[in-house]
């Protein structure tokens, strides 16, 4: 599967910059991860300024109106005067976050830190991760003033799929300047919004729309003329490429070409390379793409099965949340067996022994289901949806035990943890450390033993970070902490102490117990 994450090599100049990006065979999709500004259409003329020479973008009023940017005269501003209001979703106070978080840092290394972050992380460090990118924190030292870090902010979105948070950033700014216009038309070609995009593209004349995008529009307003004309002429300008070419011809015109064999599978396909393809009639699988594409399965007009899949695709990166996963579950009766079938009945049937008094019916469908979450790594998904009626059910024996586990993964660990009586060593250090008392050292675990190090009284911090705490950079700091745990997971248990350490001490100590309870509790460790 394709593992949505960027390269640690990513250059901070792509956060700004257009670009084709590399080709890759598409048997390779699932070997070598994309980040946004690989993918992105290239839907607009862009300056591409250099890392060192990168222009501010123009920026003008917004009046409110929801779904894309009105026209409205110019005024030259970078992105970061916009003020710390507009570029968040959720108010500091509410994010659990310092709002100083960023400090002294300079906004180029924070957006390179996020950029490098893992999407195929623990839950819970996905779950923090898409808290920083979307709350309302003050803007590091330097201002942000070329729209570095929000650009970087609205990738990791696109890379972990969520398209709904990235689109409601993209629209708090005061300007479609190019950059963010570009992956804001790309969001809505995904969700299946590309006429209002076309509309949104042509009142707004300072963006300039590359060829295939202005073709593209214009057919899609019904101007096929003018398309053909832009066609040709985009042809005989060297403006658009023989492949892009051949493709807005079949799209233009499909019953020219019937009978004709399919066009050849792009290597890097782009939201427009995806939508034009879907309407002549060729679509693609989006398994092997980047996780934002399996957004556009989800629409209606999609099959069962393929927004089923999709659908655990986002539950699985935190793109969607676990109810509308569960309503695609519970949507119909399962059409077949084997493979995603298998989990809709087992799902079904154990929503409905929930209903019975009978606990032999519960006991056996929980450990069905629960293998089946395991297995799809939708273990925190399903404890969001079930953990408080699992724990509620009164189950007992090995079925009372797996349902407290599966309480603790979800976000009532505190209350599921504060009702259980331990019934041996491990229960009473995960009920310690889920309630915030410094966990006792089972005997034999290396991992619970990492663990309890970081949740013990008076241990030093790791002098990895303090040169950053010192420097006022904390931000970054935990940026790195939640990578090295993601890491640590399979790897040196001593980052597990000290990256759960650095949480607690800059006052995450919430996110701490739950990455922690995800390292003890789920099997990452391969």
């Amino acid at each position: 599967m394709w593992r949505s994450s960027y390269p640690t090599t990513t250059l901070l100049a792509a956060c700004l910059v257009g670009g084709s990006g590399f080709l890759v065979p598409a048997a390779l999709w699932a070997e070598v991860p994309l980040s946004a500004i690989d993918w992105l259409s290239q839907s607009v003329a862009t300056s591409a300024p250099s890392a060192k020479q990168q222009a501010p973008m123009p920026t003008y009023e917004h009046d409110g109106l929801p779904g894309g940017w009105p026209p409205a005269p110019i005024s030259i501003a970078p992105i970061g005067a916009a003020g710390r209001g507009v570029l968040g979703l959720v108010p500091a106070e509410r994010s659990g976050l310092p709002p100083a978080l960023w400090g002294q840092s300079p906004s180029s290394d924070i957006a390179r830190l996020l950029l490098a972050e893992r999407a195929d992380s623990l839950p819970a460090i996905q779950s923090l991760l898409s808290t920083i990118l979307v709350s309302e924190l003050d803007q590091p030292s330097d201002q942000d003033p070329q729209g570095v870090l929000f650009l970087a902010r609205v990738d990791k979105l696109l890379d972990m799929g969520a398209l709904d948070p990235a689109l409601a950033l993209l629209e708090q700014l005061q300007s479609p300047g190019p950059e963010p216009f570009r992956r804001w038309f790309d969001i809505a070609l995904l969700l299946g919004q590309e006429d209002h995009a076309c509309d949104v593209m042509v009142k707004n004349p300072q963006i300039a729309p590359t060829f295939p995008a202005r073709i593209f529009c214009l057919a899609r307003q019904g101007d096929w003329s003018a398309a053909a004309i832009s066609l040709r002429s985009g042809r005989s300008l060297g403006m658009v490429d023989a492949p892009t070419a051949d493709l807005l011809a079949h799209f233009l015109d499909p019953d020219l070409y019937e009978g004709d064999p399919p066009l050849p599978m792009p290597d890097h396909p782009s939201p427009l390379t995806f939508r034009m393809m879907e309407a002549i009639g060729e679509p693609f699988s989006t398994t092997a793409l980047p996780l934002a594409f399996a957004q556009a399965d989800l629409r209606s007009n999609n099959g069962w099965k393929a927004r089923l899949e999709a659908g655990e695709r986002l539950a699985r990166s935190g793109a969607i949340p676990p109810n509308r996963l569960l309503g695609l579950y519970t949507e119909q009766k399962q059409a077949a067996s084997g493979g995603v079938w298998d989990r809709v009945k087992a799902i079904q049937t154990f929503d409905a022994a929930l209903q019975e008094p009978d606990k032999a019916a519960l006991d056996q469908s929980l450990s069905a289901v629960w293998v089946a979450m395991k297995d799809q790594r939708l273990e925190v998904p399903f404890a969001q949806l079930f953990g408080q009626r699992c724990v509620a059910a009164g189950l007992q024996g090995a079925a009372g035990g797996l349902a407290f586990r599966i309480g603790l993964l979800s976000d009532d660990f505190e209350a599921v943890a504060a009702t259980r009586t331990g019934a041996d060593a491990t229960e009473l250090f995960l009920i310690s450390l889920a309630v915030g008392i410094a966990p006792p050292t089972p005997p034999g675990d290396p991992m619970a033993q990492a663990v309890a190090a970081a949740f013990a009284p008076g241990l030093a911090p790791d002098e990895r970070f303090a040169a950053l705490l010192q420097g006022r950079r904390s931000g970054e700091a935990v940026l790195k902490a939640m990578n090295m745990l993601t890491d640590s997971a399979a790897g040196d248990l001593r980052d597990v102490t000290a990256g759960l350490q650095l949480l607690r001490q800059v006052g995450l100590d919430h996110a701490a117990r739950r990455v922690a309870l995800e390292l003890l509790l789920l099997d990452r460790r391969s």
